[in-house]
């Protein structure tokens, strides 16, 4: 009996062990993935003194790291069902044992945690400690800047403990409620947390559908367009002369003032920018300008037309029957069963809608007029523009979550 018992510790030990390791791993990739985003991204010219060396340093990791959570909180949904397609497939397979509810529970719970860390702690520190040069009269340095930091959460803190106050006063003014907002840790951050995930996912709702309609747009611009009725070589001789006419009168505009000489520059390049796609239009094979292109157009709209049928069902039922919803719904856990109709196909189906729905979600969100400036520019992205990107990526990758359920 004693044997039996120390081989089960022995079993939950190592298994621990082995999950640990794989989160590890896990974690591991995407943030070697982010770092190397953010770096794309990152302006070159943001380092400049030792000072403000080490504060980019600093913000660069916890930006990274913010991102790195908010891909894994993107990324578990399809990474759900993929595992449990597998464990359907190979049961009793020896190289997938590793692959089990705990994992996936657990790493819902640490990306959970994090992504509390994250939007709480990590993400206003980081933006702070870009923006903080110290209290007046004090030395500067890292020291000044990080007790300037530490003061302003500590201000932010009492000023969201203000407003939650206020507004749960205003829902139910009852004693017990008042008193439930003392306990922080099992009550006001998860009332806090589930604010900002339904902020989240009211964003969510408005981006998507913008980005449902601009991704044809979009991919108008990067793929090459049928040349129906159209002469390329008569375009390419106007734009020549054009571009042409453009630099002589660059050339010998000294004496020009300056807004027309800049008004000239940008039309130069305006001309070059649309040399370059006639270019580009002309030296593509005719499969790819007439094959590739309505074919990408059309699998859009079907995904388009598919992901809004599945989202409207979804939210008849969810009226409809009480049985649909989470809390009326037990599932029958990782492996034991498909979540699906047609198996394997329909979770591939399944997955290539949710990221269909991420991309949507990206190009809506910044299509819209108050999030476009902060696109991130290739080389030119200071890092509290990416402070600020992550802070709203953390936001909405939790959402995600929620909104790619409600479309399951």
């Amino acid at each position: 009996m004693e044997e039996d018992d120390v081989s089960i510790r022995e079993q939950n030990f190592y298994s621990q062990v082995r999950e640990c390791i794989i989160c590890f791993l896990l974690f591991a990739i995407l943030y070697i993935v982010s770092y190397f985003i953010i770096k794309r991204y990152k302006r070159k010219a943001d380092e400049q003194e030792d000072e403000d060396v080490t504060v980019n340093r600093v913000s660069l990791f916890l930006s990274t790291f913010t991102l790195a959570v908010s891909a894994g909180a993107v990324l578990l949904l399809p990474f759900s069902i993929i595992s449990n397609e597998i464990l359907l497939s190979f049961p009793k397979s020896y190289y997938i044992q590793w692959l089990n509810g705990s994992l996936i529970h657990g790493l819902w719970n640490l990306v959970s945690l994090f992504s509390n860390l994250c939007l709480f702690v990590l993400m206003p520190f980081a933006f702070f400690f870009l923006e903080s040069e110290g209290f007046a009269g004090l030395k500067k340095g890292i020291k000044a800047r990080i007790l300037e930091t530490v003061v302003m959460l500590i201000l932010l803190a009492l000023l969201i403990f203000g407003i939650v106050w206020v507004a749960s006063a205003l829902i139910d003014n009852s004693s017990a409620s008042m008193e439930s907002l003392y306990d922080l840790w099992e009550f006001y951050l998860p009332y806090l947390y589930s604010c900002i995930s339904l902020m989240g996912c009211l964003l969510l709702l408005l981006c998507t559908p913008v980005g449902l309609s601009r991704m044809f747009a979009v991919m108008g611009q990067l793929l090459v367009k049928p040349t129906i009725l159209e002469d390329l070589d008569e375009q390419m001789y106007i734009i020549s002369l054009q571009e042409e006419a453009l630099q002589r009168k660059l050339n010998g505009g000294r004496s020009v003032v300056d807004n027309n000489m800049k008004r000239i520059e940008h039309d130069l390049l305006n001309a070059k920018a649309m040399k370059c796609k006639l270019e580009r239009r002309k030296n593509a094979s005719p499969w790819e300008r007439n094959l590739v292109y309505p074919a990408v157009m059309i699998l859009l709209l079907i995904a388009t037309s598919f992901s809004v049928i599945l989202v409207t069902c979804n939210i008849l039922r969810l009226l409809v029957d009480e049985t649909a919803m989470p809390k009326g719904s037990k599932g029958p856990g990782i492996g034991n069963a498909s979540l699906f109709t047609f198996g394997f196909a329909g979770a591939a189906l399944e997955i290539i809608l949710i990221f269909y729905l991420m991309v949507s979600s990206v190009v809506g969100f910044y299509s819209l007029r108050f999030f476009g400036s902060f696109t991130p520019r290739k080389d030119d992205t200071t890092m509290t523009k990416e402070s600020l990107d992550s802070i709203c990526w953390a936001t909405l990758g939790d959402s995600t979550g929620w909104e790619t359920s409600t479309s399951s």
